[in-house]
């Protein structure tokens, strides 16, 4: 069986070729029908022309917008306009026919309308090229850390510790609904959570084997509406043993500018569709980013910076507060016009596992913030002093028993390392330009929907 794609790149004509694939439109004459042809492998489909009477063309009013076909026939040059190649049908199979409500039919569905039919989304050009970009950004960070002798580690999905320190996890029980029994009696004898974060139990291993990354699905039971915020998403998150914040910054800003790379020369066709049709600056902003240096800020200076602005904004610039999505995209697209990392927060706002500056107010914490996004990459250097880390728990009241393990690698042969992550929808919503994280995601899960 040959792919659309590979029909379309071909170098020379074929007296045999086997396709298989849904119709996207299909046009009649008397005595021939020509078919587009779409498999999912890349954005454009490939026409077919069946001339009435070979085997299979009896079925060709049933071969409506959705159904699938499979084709035999010649590769040959194309007498229209648009692509090189064409299949000339000698037989035509009907495989699974679809009926008149199927809902693409016609083009220009609301993005709201097309997250209800999640199941049947992906057959639609934008979400075909969404979800092609997605694989090909997941062998991307596989790439980037393995190319740098990284170790992948698969860290619990199921977790008795908060990473954040937020509580808004959703909890894995046994117990039933309503249940008056206490947590020791539940499946773990303890509470337990789905993992916000991989990142403390990656630590460990970074302590073992240098580096390390994990890629996997977290999730935080937050409240939250916004276009930016799911239930349930991905993050990379490397730890790097005997790594400083320098370091850390370096390796963040390599991370993105390989992934802007692979888009722009591996996923050509999906990415000039989506310049196209989501936005049109999208290939210009990428190549600014994957060509120049990020700039570099401290909090304070952040601060500084958007307290002499003169903008109005929603939420009030002061220090000691995180800054939000308005702040961020203000330095990036704004000030800096360029990602930009902040780094050095109070540590009042900042979780108990980041290393305690010399000043003894800040920690060695960085946000790598990015155009049309706003936060992207969140991370720190880790505190590897044993002293400091147990006064850090107890000024955020983190309970030392609970994280034993965790202040076990101060006791034994502790090393600086630092660590981050990146929210990987977040990077899809930035090298695609889809400005919605349910619409670079698969099935997704927000406060009140879980269908699918």
């Amino acid at each position: 069986m040959t792919t659309v794609k590979e029909a379309l790149h071909s170098t020379a004509a074929c007296d045999s070729i086997f396709l298989a694939g849904w119709v996207r439109t299909r046009r009649d004459s008397k005595a021939f029908s020509f078919l587009e042809l779409n498999d999912g492998s890349c954005l454009k489909g490939i026409q077919v022309v069946a001339d009435a009477g070979i085997p299979g063309y009896d079925d060709i009013t049933k071969m409506t917008t959705g159904a699938s076909v499979r084709v035999e026939g010649k590769l040959i040059p194309s007498q229209g306009a648009g692509q090189a190649w064409e299949v000339q049908a000698q037989s035509l199979t009907l495989v699974g026919s679809a009926d008149e409500s199927y809902p693409l039919q016609k083009k220009g569905h609301t993005l709201e309308f097309l997250r209800s039919i999640a199941h049947l989304r992906a057959r639609s050009n934008l979400f075909g090229a969404v979800f092609r970009t997605r694989s090909r950004m997941t062998m991307a960070v596989h790439e980037f850390f393995q190319s740098r002798g990284f170790v992948n580690v698969h860290t619990p999905i199921i977790t008795a510790s908060d990473c954040e320190g937020a509580g808004e996890m959703f909890r894995v029980t046994t117990l039933g609904q309503g249940s008056a029994a206490k947590p020791e009696g539940d499946f773990f004898g303890k509470n337990a959570y789905l993992t916000v974060s991989g990142q403390l139990e990656a630590e460990t291993f970074a302590c073992a084997l240098g580096k390390v990354y994990t890629f996997g699905p977290t999730f935080r039971a937050e409240n939250s509406n916004t276009s930016r915020h799911a239930a349930e998403f991905w993050m990379i998150e490397p730890e790097v043993a005997f790594c400083d914040l320098h370091g850390d910054m370096d390796l963040a800003e390599a991370h993105v500018k390989h992934m802007v790379k692979v888009m722009l020369t591996d996923c050509v066709e999906d990415l000039e569709f989506f310049s196209k049709f989501v936005d049109k600056e999208l290939i210009a902003r990428l190549k600014f980013v994957a060509e120049r240096p990020f700039q570099r800020v401290t909090y304070t200076d952040a601060v500084e910076i958007l307290l002499q602005s003169g903008q109005q904004f929603e939420y009030p610039v002061e220090y000691g507060a995180n800054l939000q999505s308005e702040h961020e995209r203000y330095l990036t697209e704004k000030h800096f016009q360029c990602p930009v990392t902040v780094f050095n927060y109070p540590k009042e706002i900042k979780p108990f596992y980041m290393r305690l500056n010399e000043d003894g107010k800040t920690v060695a914490a960085m946000d790598l913030l990015i155009p049309g996004i706003g936060e992207l990459i969140g991370g720190s250097q880790r505190e590897e002093r044993l002293e400091v880390l147990q006064a850090n728990m107890e000024r955020h009241g983190v309970k030392e028993e609970d994280y034993w393990w965790y202040v076990d690698l101060r006791k034994y042969g502790t090393v600086p390392h630092a660590g981050y992550g990146m929210g990987f929808e977040r990077l899809l919503m930035f090298v695609t330009g889809v400005g919605n994280i349910r619409d670079v995601i698969p099935y997704a899960r927000t406060p009140g929907s879980a269908e699918f």
